[in-house]
Parts: structure tokens; C-alpha cells; sequence
């Protein structure tokens, strides 16, 4: 009569081993809190500043809205990283499966609208242009959008799209006779050159710039649009912009590493537990 033999020893893929990695599992849970965390906080202050504004003005500018962006891009990481810090805490393939599958699809969009952006680069700056032509037009319904614009113009030392004319697409600097603002005709103040030991900036600097010629109007504000500021500005830091790029491929990927990593291990625990049932219902094990 055939003799049972014992049962699986404990040793090194007995009933105490696993194949999961507590840490490469905490890693993950961690990496995933940290950007989870960081998303809420973003969707929160974006609602806020939603909230602030009024809602005609709001809805005047939602394509162009900064809040909007900022919203959307934190709910897309609060939903992304939700399903790896759950997936890799509950050891949940499905989950893990989702949050890697997502993670490489939005490095592959990076990835794909750098490509076309340096490939079409004439597409591209359209683009930029019917972007800040948006912007101008929307400049004074919405104060973030207008801070935005108002730093641009003072960091790039520019006004406007293409020429500080082009303020005149906005409805209350565009130089129509019919036009009751008392802005009509100006540019914002932005535009306008100061002096280094200037210590208090007048808002009201470029009133009636968009009459003058752009030899007149030169000694007064900045007559160069932004469109060629920032695209001399890219082709000038194309290191910074690849440095920055880089940084932010290499979380994404560290993710994907990772919760690949533990799928594979979550599937040799599953095997080996498969094993060791079969096993002891096997009476002649």
C-alpha cells in the first residue's frame, strides 16, 4: 500500500514564502499616496478658483480658463493613482493592470505630441497663435487668465499675438469709434517699458498706443508679438524643456516598472498557492 508522504516543507516555497516584495508592494503604495495627494490638492484649488469667479465671466472663458486645466488634469491623476495606491496596497491585479495601462498611455500621448509638435512645428505655432488670439480676446473676463497674460508679457517683453495691435480683437482696447471704454485704443500695462527705478507701475501706461505707429509707439511699450518671443524662446532652452520633459517621463515609467513588477509577482503568489492547495487535497501527496 502506497505510503502519504508529508506535507510541503516551509522552506523556500513552502506555505510561508511569497513571491510579492513588501518592497516594491510600499514602494508603489507610497509613490502612488504622494501623487494622489497631489492631485486632490490641485482639484481643489482648482474649484476654488472656479469659484470665485462670476458666472457669466466663467462661462465666457471656460476653453481658456487656467482652473479648468487644473481641474481636469488633477481628476485624470487623482483617478490614475487611486487605482495604484488601492491596486498595490489590496495586491489587486485588475487594479495594477488599469493604473499601468493608463500610465503608459499618457507617456505615449507626451511622447507622440512632442513628436508631432517638433515635426509639425508650423501646425504647432498656429496653434500657439489661435491660443493667445483666445487669450486676448478673454483678457478681461477672467482674472487668472489675465494675471497669466500680464506675466507673460512682462517676462517675454512683448504685447499681444503677432503686434501690440492685436489687442484690438479685445472689446474694450479695440480702437472702433462706437467703442465706449475708456481703455479703447490701449494695450494693458503689461506692454509697456519701465523704468528700473520705477517704484510705482502705472496702470494706465498704455492708453492710446494701438493710434501710434510702431516707431512711436516703440519708445513707449513693447511693440513685438509673443507668438516669435516664445518660439525663440523654445529653440533657445530646447535642454531645459528636454530636462523637463525627462523629469517628468521618469515617475511615469518608475510606475510602470514597478506596478509590472508586482503583477508578476501577485501571479507566481496565485501559482504557488494553486500548487500547495492541490497538494494537500491530493491524498497520496
Amino acid at each position: 500500500m502506497p505510503r502519504r508522504l508529508p506535507g510541503p516543507p516551509a522552506g523556500p516555497h513552502g506555505e510561508d514564502f511569497s513571491f510579492v516584495s513588501p518592497l516594491v508592494k510600499y514602494l508603489l503604495f507610497f509613490f502612488n499616496l504622494l501623487f494622489w495627494m497631489i492631485s486632490m490638492v490641485m482639484v481643489a484649488v482648482g474649484i476654488y478658483a472656479r469659484l470665485m469667479k462670476h458666472a457669466e465671466a466663467a462661462m465666457a472663458c471656460l476653453a481658456v480658463d487656467p482652473a479648468i486645466l487644473l481641474i481636469v488634469v488633477g481628476i485624470l491623476m487623482f483617478l490614475i493613482t487611486f487605482c495604484g495606491c488601492i491596486g498595490s496596497l489590496r495586491e489587486n491585479i485588475c487594479l495594477l493592470q488599469t493604473f499601468s495601462i493608463c500610465l503608459t498611455i499618457v507617456f505615449l500621448l507626451q511622447l507622440a505630441a512632442g513628436v508631432l509638435g517638433f515635426v509639425f512645428s508650423d501646425k504647432a505655432r498656429g496653434k500657439v497663435s489661435e491660443i493667445i488670439n483666445n487669450a486676448v480676446v478673454h483678457y478681461r473676463d477672467d482674472l487668472d487668465l489675465q494675471n497669466l497674460i500680464d506675466y507673460g508679457q512682462k517676462e517675454f517683453s512683448c504685447c499681444g499675438g503677432v503686434s501690440y495691435k492685436d489687442w484690438s480683437q479685445n472689446m474694450y482696447f479695440n480702437c472702433t469709434a462706437d467703442n465706449p471704454s475708456r481703455e479703447r485704443c490701449s494695450v494693458p500695462y503689461s506692454c509697456c517699458l519701465h523704468a528700473a527705478d520705477q517704484a510705482v507701475i502705472n496702470t494706465m501706461c498704455g492708453q492710446g498706443m494701438q493710434a501710434m505707429n510702431y516707431l512711436e509707439a516703440s519708445e513707449f511699450i513693447y511693440t513685438n508679438g509673443c507668438i516669435d518671443k516664445l518660439v525663440n524662446w523654445i529653440h533657445s532652452n530646447l535642454f531645459l524643456l528636454g530636462g523637463i520633459a525627462l523629469g517628468l517621463a521618469i515617475p511615469q515609467l518608475v510606475g510602470i516598472l514597478l506596478s509590472q513588477i508586482l503583477i508578476n509577482q501577485i501571479k507566481d503568489q496565485i501559482k504557488l498557492q494553486l500548487y500547495n492547495q492541490q497538494h494537500r487535497a491530493d491524498p497520496w501527496y
